[in-house]
């Protein structure tokens, strides 16, 4: 006959550990402990829940590490959901299917009053109120009595709220008809459960370890245990240290729900239990017993932070307590990475177990890349976001074709993809026709690629027809907006995204499901393909929102080795592991902890006035996760001082445990400097570890002499002004040859509104006959804008701008008509120099001829014209043209005397900027020019970079090239022999 391994009590049995101790292990402990005099058997007898599978997978670990012996039946506490022996409860459905419903609904509801929300917002309004529901559930709150809830003060809102959460109606009670949710179950299984234990309790023990109590079902659930004749709870992380006072000001959620031990105070509550009745589960002294007292008093309740005051002047140990903690306050998130990816490489040099625990996941991808230097890969325990896997990237981009426009941006995603064209065997070919399309085609100014333009370019080689047909059929013709069933959305996207990463002529689905991220890729696109019945129908857009919504729930464990030693946990895991250095990264609020989100449906007092869960709860469990980890046996505490964009922050609980330190003793202040100190060291370390092994010098201003066989006997009359600010960028273009890449993605810049103003005033001054006429010019404009700038933002902004000048301008032209008539626009000129070996080009664009005969050159401006003496050292242009003119040049007009030259400016501030010439002067410039180009014919001269410079900041395409910023401009040019 088996002994009860518990004794008789009139209270509820509830065991406890103290922060910092290694849980899983304490509760393997305590069970082989009072299970020492028993039969074999009776360990297995023995039903032990727990809160995580992590958790279970540690206990079964420490089990089989020790001897041979039975274990018990190890169960999670959400396996209550899915018990069979509940037969007549419906199986529970797929949380994705229950969003699917409430996401069609959603839709039917905004497609019929579309002032409640955007449609961009249908799933996350379904994931929210979905979990609205599954809290409902879990907590035992129906719909009614969200209803009858006082908002007397609030009607508007409540009112578009309401009208969501109507939605769930159907789902709660016994007679509605709908399959319950998880939660739902979960609840009616331990409802029935903990009747049933009533009336015939079980002999055998039941313990529950691991769980706080924080929803509604698992404490209904612990409740029922704790009552049992041989049940029991074992709590991670209870503090023995708050005094009595303290437990009850605990009472309020309002106000304390984010201290680590509200939910503890709350389950003392229900069991009508006081702290003294919690007794430990098994007597295993904590890393460090002062420590747990010093942050025990840290983060007392904010009612009774006075008793600092009191217990902090007389608290004895600080020393002891903080010796092993370092607090690191580093100027930047990279520096946090490194001084952590430091911390880590030491501890696996010394072979101790090292854990960085926070829920900053991007601090975490940033330590990881850190420690790949030094070849250690950390057992990451969230694993990978499935979006940012190859897979997850290659469906979202397929996706994203459906319902829009195909750009070139999209279609080079697509082409560069690793994932495209993998079945095929000609992914070698693929990579070099993606890398012509794009530098030929592309990069030419073709925002929206369609069939014929690829196969119009595919026409100029053999090897390329039959491949640019594939991809147009592939990635063109998805633009069309039509509304139809989620069933049939995702066999569209897979049968296109298998079809491309095939490639060409072949079966299958290239590699698409190959590897673990494609398996779990496959996982998840299949339970929405099985739940896609219940979705009703999506337009692309939607459905667009909906897939990614699905994906960003997937993560993705790599199938590598890592570093037995070295690990990164979520805050979660520290309730249920233990490590020799324990690293708390992240802790600045909004991260950890982190604030809580909006609710869209009820705010805090309602949720409070509903029995629901309060914002604050994530806060106090974060909070609980931290108590509990703070006290391992070696800690680091980091946090970055500034982010991207401005001061952080710190976490509260960093505050309070500084801010008490600072201000409890002198031996409390030391205490705190030496901590810093500690971690101002790992940031020097991990400065010196990153710092270069060799110096290199910085680079010179730079002045390359190439040889004279070698520069350039021909520019434009534009590149001149190129050649006296900065000689750099024509050596760079015309020596080199290196010309900057048209960006693949056009945006509406300068250089686009100069083409589109040049073409509308050409066609306005070819076509006009008579008066200058407003109409005219306001229709050609519009006309070249729709043919030229692909942005409806744009063009009306452009066309807007023109709008506000144009009166100014046809005031001007008829003030010219007096005195001058058009006679060329847009007129090539090509003038050689005899006498300096050298040929100008370029192109006006207007000449007018004035009454006397004479011309007067212009040249429009969208912005500000140069003023005069601009043109007269720099901007040359114009008087160049004047020199070209009166050398006969412009082959259609012959030798010429010029007159005037003039800038028209049609920028915010119109302005006309003219130059009256006379013959001395243009002779003036000529010689000018050839005195600049025998300049440039001496070996002696070099291209020196930012010569002179319009703008400090100004921009020049081969800047980089050139390495400014290592050197100034205030720097003397270092000239250089290069070349043959």
């Amino acid at each position: 006959m088996t002994e009860p391994v518990f004794e008789p009590s009139e209270k509820p049995r509830v065991f406890a550990q103290d922060p910092g101790v290694d849980f899983p292990a304490a509760v393997v402990e305590g069970l082989i402990e009072r299970f020492k005099d028993q039969p074999p058997e009776a360990l297995a007898r023995v039903e032990l829940y727990v809160n995580t599978a992590r958790m279970q997978r540690r206990i079964r670990t420490l089990f089989d590490d020790g001897p041979a012996r039975l274990l018990p039946r190890i169960r999670l506490v959400t396996d209550l959901a899915r018990d069979p022996t509940a037969a007549d409860i419906p199986p529970a459905v797929s949380p994705l299917r229950r969003r699917l419903e409430l996401a069609g609904w959603i839709t039917r509801l905004l497609d019929a009053q579309p002032d409640l929300a955007p449609r961009a917002a249908i799933y996350d309004l379904a994931d929210s109120l979905a979990k609205l529901m599954d809290e409902m559930q879990g907590e035992g709150v129906s719909p009614d009595a969200i209803r009858a809830l006082d908002v007397s003060d609030q009607s508007g809102h409540w009112a578009r709220s309401l009208t969501f959460i109507s939605a769930v109606d159907r789902f709660f009670g016994p007679d509605s008809g709908e399959a319950p949710d998880g939660e739902a179950r979960q609840r009616l299984v331990i409802e029935r459960l903990a009747k049933r234990w009533t009336e015939n309790p079980p002999s055998h023990p039941v313990i529950v370890a691991g769980s706080t109590g924080s929803r509604g079902a698992t404490g209904l659930f612990m409740q029922a245990v704790a009552k049992l004749p041989q049940g029991a709870l074992i709590l991670p992380g209870f503090d023995p240290n708050l005094p009595e006072n303290t437990w009850d000001q605990l009472d309020d959620a309002l106000s304390a729900e984010d201290h680590p031990q509200y939910r503890y105070a709350h389950l003392m509550r229900l069991l009508n239990l006081r702290p003294d009745d919690i007794r430990p589960w098994i007597d295993i002294q904590p890393p460090s017993p002062t420590r747990n007292r010093l942050v025990s008093l840290a983060m007392r309740p904010a009612p009774v932070t006075d008793q600092w005051q009191v217990e902090g002047p007389a608290f004895r140990g600080v020393t002891d307590a903080t010796q092993n903690m370092t607090l690191i306050e580093a100027p930047s998130p990279r520096a946090e990475a490194s001084a952590i990816a430091t911390a880590l490489r030491k501890a696996a040099e010394d072979g101790r177990t090292a854990a960085l625990i926070t829920p900053d996941r991007a601090l975490t991808r940033q330590v990881t890349a850190a420690l790949d230097r030094w070849g250690i890969t950390p057992d990451d325990s969230a694993g990978r976001p499935l979006p940012l896997t190859a897979p997850g990237r290659f469906l979202r981009h397929v996706a994203d074709l459906f319902g829009q426009r195909l750009t070139a941006p999209a279609l080079l995603t697509l082409l560069k993809h690793p994932l495209t064209n993998r079945g095929s065997g000609a992914r070698g070919d693929h990579l070099r026709h993606t890398r012509d399309l794009e530098l030929e085609l592309l990069r030419q100014g073709l925002p929206f690629p369609t069939p014929a333009d690829l196969n119009h370019w595919a026409a100029q080689k053999n090897d390329r027809p039959a491949w640019a047909t594939w991809v147009g059929q592939m990635l063109c013709g998805h633009d069309t907006v039509t509304t139809r069933s989620l069933t049939d959305h995702i066999t569209h996207h897979l049968a296109l995204a298998e079809a491309l990463s095939a490639g060409p002529d072949t079966e299958g689905s290239g590699a698409l499901w190959e590897e673990q991220p494609g398996r779990e890729a496959q996982r998840m696109v299949s339970q929405l393909n099985r739940e896609a019945e219940h979705g009703g129908d999506f337009t692309p857009s939607d459905y667009r929102d909906l897939f990614q919504a699905v994906l960003n729930t997937g993560m993705v464990r790599d199938a590598i080795t890592p570093h037995p030693n070295i690990m990164i946990w979520g805050t979660l895991e520290a309730r249920v592991q233990g490590a020799d250095l324990v690293i708390l990264a992240g802790l600045n609020d909004g991260t950890w902890p982190e604030l809580p989100a909006a609710d869209p449906w009820m705010n805090r007092k309602m949720r409070h006035d509903a029995r629901l869960l309060l914002p604050e709860r994530r806060v106090g469990l974060s909070a609980h996760d931290f108590q509990q980890a703070i006290g391992a046996s070696e800690v680091i505490l980091t946090r970055a001082i500034r982010d991207a964009e401005s001061e952080t922050v710190p976490s509260r609980w960093i505050n309070r445990l500084t801010n008490l330190l600072a201000g409890m003793s002198a031996e409390g202040k030391q205490a705190l400097e030496d901590m810093r100190t500690r971690g101002a060291e790992w940031l020097a370390l991990a400065q010196a570890i990153e710092a270069p092994t060799v110096s290199i010098p910085p680079e010179k201003r730079p002045s390359p002499r190439p040889p004279l066989s070698h520069r350039p006997t021909q520019l434009s009359v534009t590149r001149i002004a190129k050649l006296i600010r900065d000689p750099y960028a024509i050596y760079a273009e015309r020596i080199l040859g290196l010309k900057p890449l048209q960006s693949l993605h056009q945006t509406p810049d300068a250089p686009l509104r100069g083409t589109v103003l040049h073409a509308v005033l050409e066609r306005f001054i070819n076509e006009r006959t008579g008066e200058a006429d407003r109409e005219t010019l306001m229709n050609i404009a519009a006309e070249v804008l729709e043919n030229e700038a692909p942005w409806p933002a744009t063009r009306a902004l452009w066309l807007a701008k023109l709008d506000r000048v144009a009166d100014w301008f046809l005031a001007q032209e008829a003030g010219r008509r007096d005195w001058s008539r058009n006679l060329a626009n847009e007129v090539q000129a090509k003038q050689r120099f005899d006498a300096v070996n050298f040929t100008l080009t370029g192109y006006a664009d207007r000449i007018d001829e004035a009454n006397d005969g004479t011309l007067v050159i212009y040249d429009y401006k969208t912005g500000n014209p140069p003023t005069a003496d601009m043109q007269k050292h720099f901007d040359k242009q114009l008087l160049l043209e004047a020199v070209i003119a009166e050398q006969g040049g412009f082959a259609k007009l012959g030798p010429r005397i010029v007159s005037q030259v003039a800038y028209i400016g049609l920028g915010s501030t119109p302005k006309l900027v003219s130059i009256p010439l006379e013959q001395d002067e243009i002779t003036a410039v000529a010689e000018e020019f050839e005195t600049l180009i025998r300049a440039y014919q001496d070996l002696a001269q070099g291209y020196t970079s930012r010569r002179a410079v319009h703008k400090q900041r100004f921009d020049g395409d081969h800047d980089h090239l050139a390495r400014f910023g290592e050197w100034d401009d205030s720097q003397e040019p270092e000239p250089q022999e290069v070349g043959p």
